[in-house]
Parts: C-alpha cells; sequence; structure tokens
C-alpha cells in the first residue's frame, strides 16, 4: 500500500491517493472468503461443504468491495492521524471507475480541505452595559405586573388603555395575518382615535409606522416582527379585532406583594419597588453579560485572521447534509456557515492551548442543579441530591447520549469564554434601560 498527498496550500485543499495492490488486500479477502464459505447456504451443499471457488464465483467481487472499504478507512485515518493533518470536516471520495472483475491494483483518491493554523490576540476590548434602572422602566414593569395579577374582561367596545386581540395583515397581503394583542396605550396619542370604540368584527387599516412613531422596538413588541422586519413594515395595515382586553389594576396591598414574590417576603410599597428594581437590575445584567460574551465572539471571528477552504467547505456541507442542504441554500447562508466554522476553530484552539477539560462530574453535578432547579428545590439536602444521581446519569444516556454531549458541550463553551474574558479589558458603559433594549432586541 503506498499513501501520497499532493497539497494546494494557495486553497488549502489536498488529493489524497491511496494506491493498493493486490498483495494488500489478497490475504484478508481469502480469509473473509473462507470464513463465508463455513456459513454459505448454497442449494446442493451441506452447511460448510460449499467449495470456496464457487464462494469466490458468487460472493468474491462483493466481499473485496467490503473489504477494500474496510481497508481504506483505517488507512486514510490512520495516515491522518499520524501527519498530524488538521481537517475541516471529512475526506471526500473522489469518482472513479473501478472494476473488481479485472482490476488487480486499485487506486483511490479523497479531496481533504485543510485548516490553517492561526494566532488568537493577546487581549481585546469589550464594552459591558451597566443598566440603570429609571422610574419609567419601574413603571412599566408595574404596569405588566397589574396586567398579570389584575382581573381581565371583554368589554363590547374598547377604550384607551385596552387591549385590541386579533389578526393583523399588510393591507396589500393575502391570507388572515398573524394573531396580535395590540396595546392602545402605545400608540401615538393623535393616532389612538381609530382604535377607540371599536368592538370584535371591526376592521382597521392604518399607516402602521405612523401609528407607533416610528419606533421598531414598539412595533416589534407587539407584532412578532423581529426588529428589522418592523422597521421595514411601512405603508397601510388592517387589523381584524376578534375582542377587546381589559384588565382591571389590582391593589398594591400585601395580597399581591405575596403573589408576585412569596408570603411575607415585602410588606410595603416601598419594598416591593425596590424588590421589583433588584429584580430588574439582576435581569438587566445577566442579558447584559450574555451580550459581552456575544460581543467577544463576534469580535473574535470578524478579526482574527484565518483563511477558510471555501469551495470545498461548500461541497462538504452538501454532501454532509444530503438532502438537507443543496448548493443554492449553502451558497445563500454561505456567511453564517463560515462563521461558525470559523468560531469552532477558535473555541478549538483555546480549548487545546488552555488545556480545558469537562469532567463526568461536573456534566452530572449541572444535569443535578437542573432536575433540582425545576422541582424549585436549590438548596436540596446532599442525601436527596445524591439519590438523585441515577436518575441525571438516565438522563444523560437517552437519546443514545445526545443528553451527556450537550451537556458537555454546553459546560465547554462556558470554560471558554470564561478564558477569554480573562483576557478582554472590559469598560463599563453606562446605558438606560430603552437605550440596551434598542441596542439588544
Amino acid at each position: 500500500m503506498n499513501i501520497t498527498l499532493d497539497k494546494n496550500d494557495e486553497q488549502l485543499t489536498g488529493l489524497l491517493t491511496v494506491h493498493l495492490t493486490e498483495a494488500d488486500y489478497a490475504p484478508t479477502v481469502d480469509k473473509q472468503i473462507k470464513e463465508y464459505t463455513k456459513r454459505a447456504q448454497v442449494k446442493g451443499f451441506r452447511p460448510g461443504m460449499v467449495p470456496v471457488g464457487m464462494v469466490r464465483k458468487m460472493y468474491g467481487k462483493g466481499i473485496l468491495a467490503e473489504e477494500i472499504n474496510k481497508m481504506l478507512g483505517k488507512a486514510v485515518d490512520s495516515y491522518i492521524k499520524e501527519n498530524n493533518i488538521k481537517l475541516l470536516g471529512e475526506p471526500l471520495p473522489v469518482a472513479s471507475n473501478v472494476d473488481f472483475d479485472t482490476d488487480k491494483d486499485f487506486d483511490f483518491q479523497f479531496e481533504l480541505g485543510l485548516l490553517p493554523d492561526f494566532t488568537l490576540p493577546e487581549s481585546l476590548t469589550a464594552e459591558l452595559h451597566k443598566v440603570t434602572i429609571d422610574d419609567d422602566t419601574l413603571a412599566q414593569t408595574n404596569e405588566q405586573i397589574a396586567r398579570q395579577y389584575g382581573e381581565t374582561t371583554n368589554p363590547e367596545a374598547s377604550e384607551a388603555g385596552d387591549y385590541l386581540f386579533g389578526k393583523l395583515r399588510k393591507a396589500d397581503e393575502e391570507g388572515d395575518g398573524r394573531t396580535v394583542l395590540l396595546p392602545i396605550n402605545k400608540v401615538a396619542a393623535d393616532q389612538q382615535e381609530q382604535f377607540i370604540g371599536k368592538k370584535s368584527g371591526d376592521v382597521i387599516t392604518f399607516d402602521l409606522q405612523k401609528a407607533f412613531n416610528n419606533d421598531a422596538a414598539s412595533i416589534s413588541n407587539f407584532s412578532g416582527l423581529s426588529k428589522a422586519e418592523a422597521t421595514d413594515a411601512t405603508g397601510d395595515y388592517v387589523f381584524n379585532v376578534e375582542k377587546v382586553n381589559r384588565t382591571s389594576a389590582p391593589e398594591f396591598n400585601q395580597e399581591l406583594f405575596d403573589k408576585v414574590f412569596g408570603p411575607e417576603a415585602v410588606s410595603s410599597q416601598e419594598e416591593f419597588d425596590a424588590k421589583v428594581r433588584e429584580t430588574i437590575q439582576s435581569n438587566y445584567d445577566r442579558e447584559a453579560e450574555g451580550a459581552l460574551n456575544n460581543s467577544i465572539v463576534e469580535q473574535l471571528v470578524n478579526t482574527v485572521d484565518i483563511k477558510i477552504p471555501t469551495e470545498f467547505f461548500k461541497k462538504w456541507l452538501v454532501r454532509a447534509n444530503e438532502g438537507k442542504l443543496t448548493p443554492e441554500l449553502v451558497e445563500q447562508h454561505y456567511t453564517d456557515y463560515e462563521k461558525e466554522l470559523k468560531w469552532s476553530m477558535i473555541r478549538n484552539k483555546v480549548v487545546e492551548e488552555a488545556g480545558l477539560k469537562v469532567s463526568n462530574d461536573e456534566i452530572v453535578n449541572r444535569t443535578l442543579d437542573k432536575i433540582m432547579g425545576q422541582f424549585n428545590m436549590p438548596n436540596m439536602p446532599d442525601e436527596m441530591r445524591e439519590s438523585m444521581r441515577s436518575y441525571a446519569d438516565q438522563y444523560l444516556k437517552q437519546e443514545n447520549g445526545k443528553n451527556f454531549v450537550n451537556e458537555y458541550e454546553a459546560i465547554l463553551a462556558e470554560k471558554v469564554l470564561e478564558n477569554l474574558r480573562g483576557k478582554v479589558v472590559v469598560t463599563d458603559k453606562p446605558v438606560t434601560a430603552e437605550e440596551f433594549r434598542t441596542l439588544h432586541s
């Protein structure tokens, strides 16, 4: 057997050629034919008494192809490992005209995508948004709480402050549209009149941007459109009213305090507002940390110089996702696929350079934390926690270990970001809650 690799350094591809002679595969094939002879059932012959020549004639071609295929897989894998070749995806077999009936020597070729080496930056800079909770944000949250815990009725006609439930669609589009809950109090003051006094069955035609003061965030919040889609949602829209929702605000008393935060957690309006502020702040702080991590990933993907074997990558994506991806779809979304690949390469390099590992105990303990969180028992006694380990083990083994792999990947991703955060110079940037929502919606 002879294996050669012809590299194209500029294209980051390689052509791996495996040359097999009869001496390479004949012993294995002969052995398999003899083994098959023991099991073969041919009419006119007792089991185990079929002549070897007949088995070779009847099944030899299939056995030869199967053994060569096994031999090729092992040979290619060994060559790649022994020569420390970093591959993109898997080797792609090159079509060839092999004749197992007449040929004795064979050449098989595989196209390789080669991953380049690259250097990570020694330091990074990023901004961490520090959200200030102002009175407007507190008032909006209390309004949401009132709507959640208040009594909802469905009056015949709408008034200011009500919500209209129904279907929204662009005026020139067919179909029923999307189901939405339109807040009249979010409509511009000079546009609210067209939404007041409406009943089930009424149809409202209005300029969406004008009604919401060209505020894409407000349109996105009630319509379910993305911020980009909300920005582009121009012209007249049609709203078919199905019903009016009106919520009577509950009294801000001890009964409400207990419903929101649990029995006797707070005992006055001042304590309630402070607790609400604390909760909002905690949520924004968590979102800000996530946004910072996303910023670090985006910065690395966009700035680290990584050359990709583009044409091979496109071809491999189609082959690896046969039936799901077409060349046209790959071309359409190629930028996203390339970003995912670059981040995967960066992540793997961080893991390698920092020697990051994930232990089985870490995976099990993370799973136990999730289980206890579902039971709302974050401080479960050690004895009970230990008794739940078998349940966690069973969960991790489900779907052929898919749950285990998911937890492993999640923990490793956190460790990678933690490692990268150690190289980031973070600058705090104060923003209002509205500014933060605009930046990250």
